[in-house]
């Protein structure tokens, strides 16, 4: 049976982009249900739309109130009939009923390999920074479960990038994103064909 999948994502929607394709040509067995945005102007928004994914914006402006917020997204995911949350690019932390209905299915990707260069303040380009300022050799994604702390849940999955002479912030971003992509896909695509079980306390790794 497919994996039914929600999204959370706050900008462009790449890994986005990067799943709902893998879904429509058959290498993912898994169904795109819905798209929450925390940002009524995010592109992921409109790619939501262009796939036919419903794509709906919750945020602290539609919702002042944090509990109200936390519940109406997993009102939303609930309705969807979600298996799994994927966050793609989600800028804000999940409340605590999203987390506890979700346990276990909660999924992230981290644009290094984890537990370095994780935490508070530790997204998008100050990782790629970070890890050129440390001088660090090899670089990577790592997929795990989202928790109440930043980076903090069980890793899942990790695949490594070189770090070469030259890098730039820019450069080593571009070249750890594509490896995002593929590396949630088969993250994934694991979890569907049952070589990952999310609830286990054993999740095996790549």
């Amino acid at each position: 049976m497919a994996l039914k999948l929600g999204f959370l994502a706050s900008h462009e929607g790449s890994n986005f982009q990067a799943i709902l394709d893998a879904c429509r040509a058959d290498a993912l067995d898994a169904e795109p249900r819905v798209l929450i945005s925390n940002n009524s102007s995010a592109p992921v928004i409109e790619r939501a739309r262009r796939a036919g994914v419903p794509a709906i914006h919750l945020s602290a402006h539609t919702h002042p109130d944090p509990t109200a917020l936390d519940a109406a997204i997993l009102r939303v995911l609930m309705e969807h009939e979600v298996d799994v949350v994927v966050l793609a690019g989600y800028m804000k932390k999940l409340g605590p009923r999203v987390l506890k209905h979700f346990h276990g299915r909660v999924l992230n990707i981290h644009p290094a390999l984890l537990p370095k260069f994780g935490g508070v303040g530790m997204y998008g380009r100050y990782v790629h920074e970070a890890v050129l300022k440390a001088g660090e050799k090899v670089t990577g994604a790592t997929v795990h479960l989202v928790t109440e702390e930043y980076d903090q849940g069980p890793a899942i999955a990790q695949r490594e990038v070189p770090v070469v002479a030259d890098d730039t912030p820019d450069t080593l971003a571009a070249r750890v994103l594509e490896v995002e992509h593929a590396l949630f896909v088969d993250t994934l695509a694991r979890i569907a064909r049952g070589e990952i079980t999310l609830l286990s306390p054993n999740l095996s790794k790549t």
